[in-house]
């Protein structure tokens, strides 16, 4: 009975969620207290648990980068990048979204697709403002670019590093297997946003001509300011890489990132604070919440143990529903949450398998991270852009990324398929 209430609540909140009929966060909340007052999540546990409870370093990962980008903002860098970029694409509404995603999917592998995306996106909002088009369609083709380029590497999507502590893959490891088919799916997904995109392109000649007027240089309000902080930003980038040298999670190199920056820029804490999504930092805690009493009440395990039953020895079959599976469910659940939660039932499976063990791991890892294209919930990247978005004053809604990323997802997962099958099986 208590698995049944727990999955109905999730199922209703889910509902709410995607329909937008309440603000998520408070849906979020509602949902979050309820479970723990009827008991189906583990009480206090929810703060401390690795597995049950909020993950925290998702928190502070975002924390971090938020008061990180709050302050490289006040520098101007971002107009500056938003003028360059409207000019070097001429004010070609394809081009420059190609431009901003190429950015995107080369930057998700090495600083983590959540930071690409608040990196990338105030100057999207920026570079569309100048040329007044709507960034919308802009933000969500460079979310979907940032989960698909963020997949190739260890530490390009938290799942990643989730499933490489756990398997103990390194970070070459995901390079070698899950690298050649991120840029065969990018390369693909590259050509189809111009057939997926194609009504939302808009040409306007007079704000293109007012926009290569204007000097990019003259954007940067405190030179150095901004060398001081690129320095910052320049180191904590290469603690992200050396993450399995240093064996420091991403959470702590932002939050002393961000510490060391408050400190190098002399800013006001209280304006700096003043920057923090906190609406989407309070949604992630209220959504660990609900997911952590899935996994209390037994209902993700319960999933869990018929697939390993179901399966049995057939390995491309296993293969196979990780894949499709995890991108289903990964869709719905947020895939921190989700894979933190499914990866003691991977290994399981994959002891039974140890022939075609890293196989299924590298099935499980695409999935996941493919997934996470699926709806606006799907992934950390997803929430953070629809609140800057929001915050900017250009809301994105449930139904109009879901209805992009759908297709992406099936397209990516499709071909995902293909190369496991090639490459593990045949």
């Amino acid at each position: 009975m208590r698995p049944l209430v727990a999955l109905v609540i999730f199922g209703l909140a889910f509902f709410y969620i995607a329909t937008e009929k309440a603000d998520k966060v408070k849906v979020a909340l509602i949902g979050a207290a309820v479970m723990l007052v009827l008991g189906l999540a583990p009480g206090s546990e929810v703060f401390f648990s690795e597995h049950e409870g909020i993950d925290w370093n998702v928190i502070f990962l975002l924390l971090g980068m938020m008061i990180v980008i709050g302050i490289i903002k006040q520098t101007g860098v971002f107009d500056y990048l938003g003028i360059w970029a409207a000019k070097r694409s001429r004010g070609e509404p394809y081009r420059l979204m190609v431009m901003l995603m190429v950015i995107t999917a080369v930057a998700s592998p090495f600083l983590d697709n959540v930071t690409t995306i608040m990196l990338v996106a105030p100057v999207t909002i920026v570079v569309c403002e100048r040329l007044r088009i709507a960034p919308q369609p802009y933000l969500i083709a460079e979310v979907l670019a940032s989960n698909i380029g963020g997949a190739a590497t260890l530490i390009g999507d938290p799942p990643n590093i989730i499933i490489g502590s756990r398997a103990g893959l390194t970070f070459n490891d995901f390079l070698v297997h899950m690298a050649p088919i991120v840029v065969i799916i990018f390369a693909l997904f590259v050509v189809l946003t111009r057939f997926l995109f194609r009504k939302d392109f808009r040409y306007n000649p007079e704000q293109i001509a007012a926009v290569m007027a204007l000097q990019e240089k003259r954007a940067i309000k405190d030179p150095k300011l901004l060398v001081r902080c690129l320095v910052v930003l320049l180191l904590m980038i290469v603690a992200f890489s050396l993450h399995s040298v240093l064996h420091l999670e991403p959470s702590l190199v932002a939050l002393i990132g961000a510490g060391v920056m408050i400190l190098v820029a002399k800013s006001d804490v209280n304006e700096v604070l003043r920057e923090v999504e906190w609406p989407t930092l309070v949604f992630f805690m209220g959504l660990f919440v609900m997911v952590a009493g899935l996994v209390h009440t037994g209902v993700i395990n319960t999933i869990g143990d018929w697939a390993v039953g179901a399966i049995g020895d057939r390995y491309l079959l296993a293969a196979t529903a990780l894949l499709f599976g995890s991108g289903i469910l990964g869709a719905f659940f947020d895939n921190i949450p989700y894979v933190a939660t499914m990866t003691p039932v991977v290994e399981g499976v994959v002891a039974q398998a140890p022939e075609t063990g890293n196989a299924l791991w590298w099935a499980f890892a695409l999935g996941a991270d493919f997934g996470g294209n699926g709806t606006a919930v799907a992934a950390s990247a997803n929430v953070v852009a629809l609140g800057i978005a929001s915050r900017s004053g250009h809301h994105i809604t449930f139904w109009q990324f879901t209805r992009y990323g759908i297709v992406v997802t099936a397209l990516s997962m499709g071909l995902a398929w293909v190369y496991v099958w090639l490459r593990y099986f045949v």
